[in-house]
């Protein structure tokens, strides 16, 4: 009986691993290494791929920042509307995301906010700001939970020992929660990275331009059909993978 529900595990992994791997070799072996190469190092394509990168890269340390105190208290504290809390994080999750886009421009260009960001020269419609308010917006909830789950791993006790000896609660967080939960942290951080780059819904409806990747492989799509925008997408995931498992990598090996 045991050696059957190994074998019945075993085949079911390698069909759902199946399921993610062949449309990726797919992908790649129709575009070809050539193709690959030379859309890397078209400008249009590589100036999207650096955009994306680099808004989601910032969107995750503007989560990192803001977001890993209120993973801490939500998994150190108990206290009333923690669930509501807790759901309000998820939300971002269910919400389909061109209505995401559309919640971002009612709530940031118009009204009070709105004319606050006028006032400070903030703008969302068509600028990277935009962008990088709609990947922080979807993505991190990925970072919130992530580190959430980090820090409920943690020996309460190492806590506890350092507040006896006199260390306050931000030597407590900095000196012991980060740094025993980094590894949860940094994997978090990952997939709002890896999430911020496949956005598409909520940043076509704020900033068609500056084209990410996501939007420009969707134009060249619809304007020039599988054969102009495959060689974009397969560029993409070339180098999201890359730094993905090279971060990964190393975030395990420590």
């Amino acid at each position: 009986m045991n050696k059957f529900f190994t074998i019945i595990s075993i085949l079911f992994s390698i069909i759902v691993l199946s399921f993610i791997l062949l449309p990726l070799i797919k992908l790649f072996y129709n575009v070809g290494a050539i193709n690959l190469l030379n859309a890397l190092t078209e400008k249009e394509v590589f100036t999207s791929i650096f955009l994306t990168v680099k808004i989601s890269f910032i969107a995750t340390v503007c989560i990192l920042i803001t977001g890993l105190p209120l993973a801490y208290l939500i998994a150190r504290y108990d206290f009333k509307g923690k669930a509501v809390i807790e759901s309000i994080i998820d939300i971002p999750v269910m919400v389909p995301h061109t209505a995401a886009g559309i919640a971002l421009l009612f709530a940031f260009s118009q009204g009070y906010i709105g004319k606050i960001f006028d006032k400070l020269e903030l703008t969302l419609i068509d600028t990277q700001t935009g962008i990088m308010f709609a990947m922080m917006f979807l993505s991190a909830p990925f970072l919130i939970n992530g580190a959430k789950e980090g820090f409920k791993n943690i020996d309460p006790k190492l806590e506890n020992v350092a507040r006896t000896l006199g260390a306050n609660k931000f030597s407590v967080f900095f000196g012991i929660a980060v740094p025993n939960a980094k590894k949860d942290i940094v994997n978090g951080m990952l997939m709002m990275w890896s999430r911020g780059l496949g956005e598409f819904g909520a940043v076509v409806i704020i900033a068609y331009h500056p084209m990410v990747a996501p939007v420009l492989i969707y134009d060249r799509f619809n304007n020039y059909g599988l054969k102009y925008s495959a060689p974009v997408a397969a560029a993409m995931i070339a180098v999201s993978l890359i730094v993905f498992f090279i971060v990964r990598s190393i975030n395990n090996r420590k």
